[in-house]
């Protein structure tokens, strides 16, 4: 199975089988969540830190390294999804809201290859 196939709510359950089996749960409050989805991205931007932007793509070529930049990422997913079994928290609604609001305060016509108004 692969992103298009599988369901965010599988993988919540995934997870959530996981930290069960351990008897996790005790730990999984949403402060701890946070600071590990915090930690995760940390360990996430040691992967990139140093080095320029077009070095990047001569970094990626790297199996090994794709292989440890892909493992932080799940990292950090797995602790999203925790913290949104903790919260009940439906994901892909909160996403497509978000992404509402984005299209609203960044109006594509406005914001056409650029991150800034005109005016900033």
């Amino acid at each position: 199975m692969n992103d298009q196939t599988r369901t965010l709510h599988e993988l919540r359950e995934v997870v959530q089988r996981f930290i069960d089996e351990r008897n996790w749960r005790q730990f999984h409050d949403p402060k701890n969540l946070a600071m590990s989805i915090a930690i995760e991205s940390a360990e996430l931007m040691e992967h990139f830190q140093w080095y320029r932007s077009e070095q990047l793509a001569e970094l990626l070529t790297h199996d090994g390294e794709r292989a440890a930049i892909a493992e932080e990422m799940a990292d950090i997913f797995c602790y999203l999804l925790s913290l949104c079994n903790v919260l009940q928290v439906d994901l892909s609604n909160a996403l497509l809201n978000k992404m509402v609001k984005n299209e609203q305060k960044y109006p594509a016509e406005q914001f056409q290859g650029r991150f800034r108004k005109d005016n900033q």
